[in-house]
């Protein structure tokens, strides 16, 4: 029998992860990033997005979970490390159904829906009306979520960031691992005409054969995931438990982004904890932050 050719990779940008990845990230599949704050995860997943342009020939899109007031930042980062100016969608109803298939009107390059001004983002933070009242904004950006991957799908993007992801005691309890399970299974892993219905809704038969036009294979999609922990030490990240939280056990990859001692010298290190369904190097390498972004000794 003829031997199959080996399964597409994702290039994460960094041609040395590529090689600890066996090749890169396997598409249909979820990708977690951790670690702390400031270590470089943003940088990551700029360059991840922008290798969608050589590789698919579309760039990547950013969904920002951040709901304390202030973004990743991720239009600066991609202005300084890839010369490429974000658009960002802006927070308005669709008005009109038919604009879905207008890439001006719907492929955009980032969404940051949820501003919450100092809010935290789990339940034990908000009292009873404040819980009504994050509910119900949540059920109303829920329709400019999904019409916003949708439109990058339906015109060529193939690889999705989130970002802002906060850390809590009980990933149960957090508000934003809520709204991920539903991007997860609604709209990553759904078939395009479904999810075409969910945002179409009574117009689905009246735009069917555009639907049609539009397919995209889902199992051809990469998500990158960035999760901001507590732990800041790599040894910390290492030891910690792999199993907790539906994020992780979700995870196909999932990579350790953390501080490093040596002596009095502070570093920066990062190693891939686990990728699935492939070979991968298990060491232990440093990297740093420059004005190309995260870059790993070759």
């Amino acid at each position: 029998m003829p031997s199959q050719s080996p399964t597409p990779r994702l290039s994460t940008g960094i041609l040395k992860l590529d090689d600890m990845l066996g090749g890169g990230l396997l598409p249909g599949k979820l990708t977690v990033v951790l670690g702390a704050t400031g270590i470089g995860k943003s940088q990551l997943g700029i360059q991840y997005a922008n290798a969608g342009r050589k590789q698919e020939g579309e760039p990547g899109f950013f969904f920002d979970m951040t709901s304390r007031g202030d973004s990743q930042n991720h239009l600066e980062y991609a202005s300084r490390l890839s010369n490429w100016s974000l658009r960002e969608m802006p927070l308005e109803p669709l008005k009109d159904s038919a604009s879905i298939w207008d890439r001006e009107q719907s492929r955009f390059d980032v969404l940051h829906p949820f501003q919450r001004s100092g809010k935290r983002v789990t339940r034990g933070d908000l009292d009873t009306d404040e819980y009504r009242e994050w509910q119900t904004e949540l059920t109303r950006k829920l329709d400019i979520t999904i019409r916003f991957f949708y439109g990058n799908f339906i015109h060529g993007a193939r690889r999705c960031v989130i970002d802002g992801v906060e850390p809590t005691d009980k990933p149960s309890d957090s508000f934003q691992f809520d709204l991920f399970e539903y991007i997860y299974h609604q709209l990553l892993q759904k078939e395009a005409d479904w999810v075409a219905r969910d945002l179409l809704r009574v117009h689905f038969r009246k735009y069917e054969q555009q639907v049609k036009q539009h397919h995209y294979d889902r199992s051809q999609i990469g998500c990158l995931i960035l999760c901001t922990t507590k732990e800041t030490m790599l040894d910390e990240l290492i030891t910690r438990p792999l199993d907790s939280g539906d994020i992780l056990s979700n995870a196909n990859t999932i990579i350790l982004m953390g501080k490093t001692r040596e002596g009095m010298k502070m570093g920066r290190a990062l190693y891939v904890a686990k990728h699935r369904g492939s070979a991968c190097d298990e060491s232990i390498v440093p990297f740093e932050i420059n004005e190309q972004g995260l870059q790993l000794p070759e």
